[in-house]
């Protein structure tokens, strides 16, 4: 493994790649930067932020570099998720996908993004707020749609750092 590449919106997986390059020693870059200093072919940790379960900058990050594993972040909780993400990034199943919670702050977020979470925090929370068993999950996903969240922590990286160590 040579680096740690990431594509960031509100700075959540920014956030995530510099606490895996302080665990790991390796560099970090932005899929931008990466393009100047990364040769192409090295192998890589890729890391993006999930919209509609679709990793933002995999597939292009795919076709230059050989991603040894995909760290997605977004609202749902850490570890969850994965199949829907593979499934629709076509990740192939000896990589090894690792999802991880952000943070979530709508102001942050830019163009259309913003516009589009809006309304899915107005459609998908009301439906959450009235819903009346909620899972614990779900209770998690609702507090961060009303009151955003900061859940980027180094413990979140755990099952991450268990692999990239049995690599290494």
């Amino acid at each position: 493994m040579n680096a740690i590449i990431y594509t960031t919106n509100t700075g959540s997986t920014e956030h995530y790649a510099k606490l895996l390059a302080h665990e790991t020693g390796l560099p970090a870059y932005s899929l931008a930067e990466a393009k100047k200093k990364v040769y192409p072919r090295t192998e890589v940790i890729y890391m993006g932020w999930i919209m509609a379960s679709s990793v933002k900058g995999y597939a292009e990050a795919a076709k230059r570099y050989h991603v040894c594993a995909v760290c997605a972040v977004g609202m749902g909780q850490t570890g969850t998720q994965t199949d829907v993400v593979r499934k629709k990034n076509r990740i192939p199943v000896n990589i090894p996908i690792f999802t991880l919670q952000g943070n979530f702050d709508v102001a942050k977020l830019h163009g259309p993004y913003r516009l589009m979470m809006e309304i899915m925090v107005k459609t998908a929370g009301k439906g959450l707020a009235n819903k009346p068993d909620r899972t614990p999950e779900e209770d998690d996903m609702l507090d961060m749609m009303l009151h955003s969240g900061n859940r980027v922590s180094i413990d979140n990286l755990g099952s991450v750092l268990d692999w990239y160590r049995t690599r290494n």
